[in-house]
């Protein structure tokens, strides 16, 4: 399994990026795909996040703002960035939980995948 982000940047605040992950040894059918960013001395945290079943969940600070989606024909999970604020600024990584094998089979503990990080920066 590969997951290959892009398309950070610097923007000013207000303005807007497309960050990218290229996947690849996964089925989208069985797996959750979720971009979490970490911030220089904080905790990475999970920012948004969509299921097997196409159900996208976000953290409040980017509710409005920002948009997680998938296109299954290129193997690619979006993340669109509106009205970025400098908080926002962080490095952006790419995850992967598989959790069920091509025939079915539930995983107790979902397998996790990490892509490189991406940097963002929001200047105000």
């Amino acid at each position: 399994v590969q997951l290959q982000a892009c398309g950070g940047g610097l923007v000013q605040a207000g303005g807007s990026l497309r960050l990218s992950c290229a996947v690849s040894g996964l089925t989208f059918g069985n797996s959750a795909i979720a971009w979490f960013r970490q911030a220089p001395g904080k905790q990475r945290e999970l920012v948004a996040s969509v299921s097997n079943l196409f159900n996208t969940d976000y953290i409040d600070s980017v509710k409005g703002r920002f948009a997680i989606s998938r296109d299954i024909a290129k193997n690619t999970v979006y993340l669109q960035m509106n009205s970025l604020k400098p908080e926002d600024t962080a490095v952006y990584y790419c995850n992967a939980d598989i959790i069920s094998s091509e025939s079915g089979v539930v995983f107790t503990i979902p397998r996790t995948y990490w892509g490189q990080g991406t940097q963002v920066t929001v200047s105000s």
